[in-house]
């Protein structure tokens, strides 16, 4: 225990929906306010040795150097970004945990995500000599060789649902839950102390006040005819950035404020056929490792990519559908791609910490691909 990382702050910009409230704000200034802020409140800003970003689809470069050096640190701090699509932001977080085994001190680590203003990929590239009538966009990213199946996200949640058989009732009602305690959490202010206004916006946009599960059903399904999911019991293509302080074990204990300890971290690979399910196998290693099981967790955060998938997951775990996202998840909050691993931090740090709800939380993510990541953290003094 006493070798293990510290989460000692943790705060997220507001989530916006695809071109919509933060439509022109780029991924760096979703990311560089938050680091400033984040080193400003830092006990001991001189041991922040390193900022590590996960981004997908970005703007290629550095974005985690440059939104260091955005940000005012000091020209010695460096940067890693890292894509692990949905998981970059807990991959990140696993760097810092790593980095801080070799070399102690401070690392703020986390991910950002502009869907709106990420750039355009065309195929063949412009290195070639096709005509540009003849480019063709390129939308969607190989995650595994083309012998093996690779659906797109929303289908294989379909077909997971059908084959755990997690009707469309249970789906409507499970999302409408998400959206009614979002809205819950936003009134009595409880995102208030985690969110860092950006661009004159403060609060999360996509959470609908008037969602309930007979508006649910009128949805139709949208990857097959037959089908469970549709537009409202699946999260949304968001905007957002979130980072976390993580600070080694001794450095903690120098501090002296309080925290989230990393108890363990895993990510593991699963069937690439139903990438939404690959949070099961993490969760089961990560039972494996610490010992722990459902009933030891106070605060549960499994990012909710659609109600289907979540659902079927939470079944295999043995974690009743009540007890995941109490404040609301992506389904209503959203879902930033590289960002999503942090903002579930974030939300388990403001749960656990800043209003002590408990002791222990989880956390856990799907990635494209057949992979999934969760993990386990404990508060401390």
């Amino acid at each position: 225990m006493n070798d293990l990382p510290v989460i000692i702050d943790a705060i997220r910009t507001p989530i916006g929906t695809e071109h919509g409230a933060l439509k022109s704000v780029t991924v760096d200034q979703l990311a560089s306010p938050l680091i400033a802020e984040l080193a400003r409140r830092c006990p001991a800003p001189e041991q922040i040795s390193q900022v590590i970003l996960g981004n997908l689809r970005g703007p290629g470069g550095n974005l985690a150097r440059y939104c260091a050096l955005d940000a005012g640190l000091p020209q010695q701090v460096t940067g890693l970004t890292v894509d692990q699509q949905c998981g970059a932001g807990l991959a990140a977080v696993a760097c810092a945990r790593g980095a801080l085994a070799l070399d102690a001190g401070i690392i703020l680590a986390g991910g950002a995500q502009s869907a709106s203003t990420q750039p355009r990929t065309f195929w063949p590239g412009a290195s070639t000599d096709t005509p540009a009538e003849d480019l063709e966009e390129f939308t969607k990213a190989p995650f595994v060789p083309e012998r093996l199946d690779d659906p797109g996200m929303g289908l294989a949640a379909d077909l997971l649902a059908d084959e755990q058989q997690i009707g469309r009732d249970r789906q409507d009602a499970y999302a409408a839950r998400s959206h009614q305690s979002a809205v819950r959490s936003i009134d009595d202010g409880i995102f208030d102390n985690e969110i860092w206004p950006i661009a004159g916006v403060g609060h999360d946009e996509r959470p609908r006040r008037g969602f309930t599960e007979q508006r649910l059903a009128r949805f139709r399904p949208v990857f097959r005819a037959n089908g469970t999911v549709t537009a409202a019991n699946s999260c949304g293509v968001n905007d957002g950035a979130s980072l976390v302080m993580v600070a080694d074990a001794e450095t903690h204990a120098r501090l002296g404020v309080p925290g989230l300890r990393i108890l363990d971290m895993v990510t593991v690979g699963g069937t690439p056929a139903r990438p939404g399910f690959g949070i099961v196998p993490a969760v089961e290693k990560l039972y494996r490792h610490t010992g722990l099981g459902p009933a030891d967790f106070d605060a549960i955060e499994f990012n909710e990519a659609f109600a289907g998938q979540v659902l079927a997951c939470l079944d295999a775990v043995g974690i009743a559908d009540d007890r995941n996202c109490l404040q609301g998840g992506a389904l209503a909050l959203g879902h930033p791609w590289a960002a999503t691993g942090a903002i579930l931090l974030t939300r388990l740090f403001t749960q656990l910490v800043r209003q002590g709800r408990g002791r222990r939380g989880l956390a856990a993510i799907a990635i494209a691909g057949g992979m999934g990541t969760a993990v386990a953290v404990e508060v401390c003094q």
